[in-house]
């Protein structure tokens, strides 16, 4: 009877086991088209190996500062900002004593991270356009979708906006875990909510909020495709434009398979790396890790 639950269980894990190998490890092996210059027509087998080539050229080729900044900015500014935004409203969420209320909340906010950037985007020009309601609120004419200056802190905004709900999923229970005792001794010392906030709470969830911030670390390269492509122009690449959306209209567009590959790999290298050692300091400092 044992045996065949465990079997069942297995059978459970079968379907995503089997998306992950096809989508996940399978494609790994095109890695080595990141050393070729690869022409589909040759194939793996017989394109000509060129070593570093493309690598070299991404670091030579004048827009390569340009595409690190962005996409650090970007990524950075979008976990940092997330991060804050999920746990204040967290905290102040926890703080609501009417369940049905709590839970309306939670559900509008939670909302968004549902929904495709191909949609969201389509409010978002509606709201950020010239003729839009930002603008018509402000009495402005400012052009959010194509000024450099206005574009990267829209992109960070949004997506702030669409995650963090969804993101304050961690720390709301994360605060469950809280002894109330705690607080009722600061409430006897007179403590006000602040104190209480900043030296109890915070101090509470300090592991698992460094231990969020490690695994955003591993996607910092990764600004938000998906975003970014649906929202941005020619006119503002100089802000805009990442190295994802760079190696799509070079890479696939422009058909340098070889050269979008380079890119992809170094990004996955960069990522590992910042992820083991932001993993070592907080084992470190905090004596809690991934893995």
């Amino acid at each position: 009877m044992k045996k065949s639950s465990q079997m069942f269980y297995h059978g459970m894990m079968l379907p995503g086991m089997t998306f992950l190998l096809l989508f996940q490890f399978v494609p790994m092996f095109g890695i080595i088209m990141a050393f070729q210059d690869y022409k589909p027509a040759k194939g793996f087998m017989s394109s000509t190996f060129v070593g570093l080539k493309h690598f070299k050229y991404l670091f030579e080729i004048p827009d390569s500062f340009m595409l690190f900044r962005n996409t650090l900015v970007i990524a950075i500014g979008k976990i940092v900002i997330t991060t804050i935004i999920s746990l204040v409203f967290a905290i102040l969420l926890n703080e609501i004593k009417s369940i049905i209320l709590k839970k309306s909340v939670q559900t509008i906010v939670y909302l968004p991270h549902f929904l495709s950037w191909v949609v969201l985007a389509l409010v978002v020009r509606n709201i950020f356009s010239l003729d839009g309601v930002v603008n018509h609120m402000m009495n402005s004419q400012i052009n959010f979708l194509g000024s450099n200056r206005w574009f990267q802190p829209l992109l960070i905004g949004t997506d702030a906006w669409k995650e963090f709900g969804y993101g304050s999923i961690v720390y709301l229970a994360a605060l469950t875990s809280i002894d109330p005792g705690l607080y009722e001794a600061a409430d006897i010392d007179g403590a006000s909510w602040l104190q209480k906030v900043w030296h109890i709470t915070l101090p509470g969830i300090r592991n698992i909020v460094i231990l969020m911030a490690v695994m955003n670390l591993g996607s910092i390269l990764s600004a938000g495709f998906d975003q970014i492509y649906n929202l941005y122009s020619p006119a503002v690449y100089e802000s805009g434009d990442i190295l994802d959306t760079y190696v799509y209209r070079v890479g696939l567009q422009g058909m340098q398979y070889s050269f979008g590959t380079a890119v992809g790999l170094l990004k996955s290298c960069v990522s590992l790396v910042l992820m083991l050692t932001a993993n070592f300091f907080a084992k470190r400092f905090t004596d809690s890790k991934i893995f």
